[in-house]
């Protein structure tokens, strides 16, 4: 059984995406390696660092000088204490305000906090955990709206850029509606990858993920392979895909059958029963396996922040000019919608967009 962490959104507002596998001895996943773990420590259930370094051909070092955001609604009082504990767990360097490698900040950048909520506490932790998973060098930013409207999420991107992060991961939304466009200026900052879940209920059309200004990006299920690669990856069923009602289609996307933004651009690892391994003790009392585009987000966010690039143009065209350097996944769908908008196909389909990460040429 999965539980979705954050009930309904109120119009205007979003929900996290985070999406808790209740049985962790359920998980599906075997870990391809538990050298990043201290040896006197027992892995949790879930995927850790090393095995999704070792899914998408990730380097071991790298993002050092860069700093990922992660903006979410409320507050997780224990996200930096948390986060130790995953980051001990798995052999990786602690990250910590007073080495000035993790900061918290309200939507404006200050001190003033909002009130906890346990939901969105677990997507932090889940969120926090990813980017450390991914680039354990890189600088943390936590950014946290006041509530989860719009305008204030919004309001925290913008504070997200303007304090420096170089790739900002949003993993939340609401079914599109046309009065969503107009927050779309909050996720237009050239020269940042700015991430956003696609969803967790399929195909359907999720905003901010259907915003052209980001990267789109989707869900996968990840399991170990007799391959060369070592790995396999199919469509998983919750990823959020389709076509949009109001976002007019980028000039970087071609695909024929959507006339207007297509959803996803990328994706990553989401289905709760190969899910990854979170640490979180606001809303749970310990270690827990996630999935949800929650996941893939900032999985998404942090190999941009690997890539270490500085952005001349908008973060998803690389997806689109470097098709050799993702892992297309060719199965699996979200729906019998007829069509590549819920079925994974060869090269672009909704649920996968172009990929998932081999290295990071794409990013």
């Amino acid at each position: 059984m999965e539980t979705h962490v954050c009930g309904s959104a109120a119009p205007g507002s979003a929900r996290c995406f985070a999406v808790e596998l209740d049985n962790p001895s359920n998980w599906g996943g075997t870990h391809a390696s538990v050298r990043s773990a201290p040896s006197s420590l027992a892995l949790p259930n879930g995927y850790g660092p090393a095995d999704l370094h070792s899914a998408y051909n990730l380097p071991s070092s790298g993002g050092s000088g860069q700093t990922v955001a992660i903006v979410d609604a409320y507050d997780d009082p224990n996200a930096e204490s948390d986060l130790a504990v995953y980051r001990a767990t798995f052999g990786l360097p602690p990250c910590t305000t007073d080495s000035g490698c993790f900061r918290k900040v309200d939507e404006n950048g200050g001190t003033d906090l909002p009130h906890g909520n346990s939901g969105w506490a677990a997507e932090i932790s889940l969120d926090l955990d990813m980017v450390s998973a991914i680039c354990s060098s890189c600088h943390i930013l936590l950014v946290e709206g006041t509530s989860s409207g719009f305008s204030d999420l919004g309001t925290a991107v913008d504070t997200a850029v303007r304090l420096g992060a170089e790739a900002v991961s949003n993993s939340y939304g609401a079914p599109e509606v046309q009065m969503n466009t107009a927050h779309d200026s909050y996720y237009d900052h050239p020269g940042v990858a700015v991430t956003v879940a696609s969803g967790d209920r399929g195909f359907q059309v999720e905003y901010p993920a259907s915003s052209p200004f980001v990267t789109a990006v989707g869900g996968t299920s990840l399991v170990r392979a007799s391959n060369s690669r070592g790995w396999s990856e199919t469509a998983w069923t919750g990823s959020g895909s389709g076509c949009s009602g109001y976002e007019a289609k980028p000039t970087w996307q071609t695909d024929a059958g959507c006339s207007m933004r297509t959803v996803a651009d990328v994706s990553a690892v989401a289905d709760p029963a190969t899910g990854i391994a979170v640490y979180d003790t606001y809303k749970y009392r310990g270690w827990l396996v996630f999935g949800g585009t929650s996941v893939a987000s900032p999985i998404i966010a942090s190999v941009y922040a690997l890539a270490g690039n500085e952005l001349s143009l908008t973060a998803a065209k690389l997806a689109y000019t470097n098709t050799s350097d993702l892992y297309d996944v060719v199965s699996g769908s979200t729906a019998k919608c007829g069509t590549y908008l819920c079925t994974a196909v060869p090269g672009y389909d909704g649920p996968t967009g172009n990929g998932t990460p081999d290295g990071t040429n794409a990013f």
